[in-house]
């Protein structure tokens, strides 16, 4: 089975807990040093390499784990922190941590309440000027 040029398969997980996402990407058998995780505008980019395996003469049986490029794009959303992505790689999973900015996070509103004698004041120039 020869390697071809084309990107390989990359599965992966996405989901959001509390305020971030969370990425998990399927890359067994890769060389951490060959995994790439770029940002550049809301475009986040997933390269790695698996190098074949070249020892010498070897005559192959059976060759399913394919070598070459694997490669992922995602279109970040305005919502995500992009200064603040971190990528860690364990065991075969890349994980990629996507935070959400502070100025899309929920939030509580204040309510501001009038002062007690305020009101009343009110009432008062209301009732003049009607």
């Amino acid at each position: 089975m020869a390697a071809s040029s084309s990107p390989r398969l990359m599965p992966m997980d996405l989901y959001r807990d509390a305020d971030r996402y969370v990425l998990n990407a399927d890359l067994p058998g890769i060389d951490p040093q060959s995994v790439d995780v770029d940002v550049d505008g809301q475009l986040l980019s997933i390269r790695a390499e698996r190098a074949p395996r070249t020892d010498g003469e070897v005559r192959w049986i059976a060759r399913e784990r394919s070598s070459g490029t694997y490669l992922r794009r995602f279109t970040l959303g305005q919502a995500i922190d992009t200064d603040h992505i971190s990528a860690s790689y364990d065991n075969g999973v890349l994980s990629v941590v996507l935070p959400v900015s502070e100025k899309a996070r929920p939030r509580k509103v204040q309510v501001q309440t009038a002062h007690l004698d305020a009101p009343a004041e009110a009432a008062a120039e209301t009732s003049v000027a009607a």
